[in-house]
């Protein structure tokens, strides 16, 4: 089982969470991008660059991802799309989804989306906290554990 990370837009201080856990638990963890990645040497951290371009690494991440594997990402419709193929998902800030939640998530999303069109500002996601990368470490583990 692997995990791969939709990398363009992960925070560096994930990144180094995952880059630890690969060696600690000899996973093979693969961070896709449409732009130049680096990564510690190490035989189970890879990059995939794929060409730029709109949903061009999440299409990859849905081509190459296996059921059982996890995909790292704050994308919810890619996240839906893992989920179909039986793959997990598991945002930035510790967030697992899961078929129960995601449709609510996609309906969010979209009402955001309908209102950004729209003129109203509704600011983004507040920053990165110590809590959320806590808890995305403490998702982290139960995933790597459960496998």
């Amino acid at each position: 089982m692997s995990i791969w990370v939709d990398a363009d837009a992960c925070p560096v201080v994930i990144k180094e969470v995952l880059y630890r856990a690969a060696d600690r638990t000899r996973t093979l963890i693969t961070f896709v991008a449409n732009q130049p990645l680096r990564v510690p040497p190490s035989p189970f951290l890879r990059t995939l660059r794929v060409a730029a371009g709109f949903d061009v690494a999440d299409n990859e991440i849905v081509k190459r991802v296996e059921k059982g594997d996890l995909v790292i990402t704050g994308d919810i419709p890619l996240a839906a799309e893992v989920l179909e193929k039986g793959a997990a998902a598991l945002n930035p800030r510790g967030e697992r989804y899961s078929p129960a939640t995601i449709r609510e998530r996609l309906t969010m999303r979209d009402f955001m989306d309908t209102m950004r069109a729209s003129g109203i500002q509704s600011g983004g996601p507040a920053a990165l906290s110590p809590r959320d990368r806590q808890q995305f470490a403490n998702e982290l583990d139960k995933w790597l554990q459960q496998r």
